[in-house]
């Protein structure tokens, strides 16, 4: 993917990882970048182009893809964590709210840009996961559920859309220096370096990234005997 020619579609914009999303395509030259959050008005980039956008209500994403006609890359970013344990009182209703968010959320997105992506000669999807698509840990079980989800989403859409010639990337990163892992007590990832890691993956063809030590070394252990699954970090 040459950056130059590329229109931008990235979800949860306006802040942590989407905002680096958004800082390391301006870098790179991108020709676009539709920055969707739910309220536009958070937006403090220059130089985007503000989409309102929830990505649990179809009406909105059905406007986003009527005012985003030109997109050629849409990184679906925007997710939530409920911060919840399995047995725990409120566990349903959390795995309910991020399933919604961060799996039927990129896949509804997926779908409906999917037409303007092959009108735009392929394009390439990019879905924000996590090292949770393979751990499960008690403070973020719920959300670790719906991040393996999301991951064999993931899968199957790059299966799907490789007849139209849409390639489909996986992110997976442990911790980052965001709001969502401000309470968390371990090393964490710039999260322009990790975007600056996808977008060198796209332009040399790779549809899988491992952000850092942390997630390659899961990633390294899945097929051990005693699987890197089984346990935490």
């Amino acid at each position: 993917m040459e950056f130059k020619n590329t229109v931008a579609f990235v979800t949860g914009a306006n802040r942590g990882l989407g905002k680096s999303f958004v800082k390391a395509l301006q870098a790179a030259g991108a020709k676009k970048i539709y920055a969707a959050v739910r309220d536009p008005s958070t937006i403090d980039l220059p130089g985007v182009v503000p989409v309102q956008l929830d990505v649990n209500k179809p009406e909105q994403i059905e406007a986003a893809v009527r005012a985003a006609g030109d997109v050629t890359l849409l990184i679906n970013n925007a997710g939530i964590s409920r911060g919840s344990s399995l047995l725990a009182d409120g566990a349903l209703g959390a795995l309910r709210d991020e399933f919604e968010t961060n799996v039927v959320g990129p896949l509804a997105l997926a779908r409906a840009f999917a037409p303007t992506l092959k009108e735009q000669g392929g394009g390439a999807v990019v879905n924000v996961l996590s090292v949770l698509s393979w751990l499960n840990l008690p403070g973020a079980a719920t959300y670790s559920v719906s991040k393996a989800a999301t991951w064999s989403v993931t899968n199957g859409l790059r299966q799907e859309l490789k007849g139209q010639g849409t390639a489909v990337v996986a992110l997976h990163v442990g911790f980052m220096d965001t709001d969502m892992a401000s309470g968390i007590d371990a090393p964490k990832a710039d999260p322009l370096d990790v975007a600056n890691q996808v977008l060198r993956a796209l332009s040399e063809g790779r549809d899988e990234v491992y952000a850092d030590d942390l997630t390659r070394g899961v990633k390294a252990g899945l097929s051990a005997e005693a699987g890197s699954y089984r346990g935490g970090v």
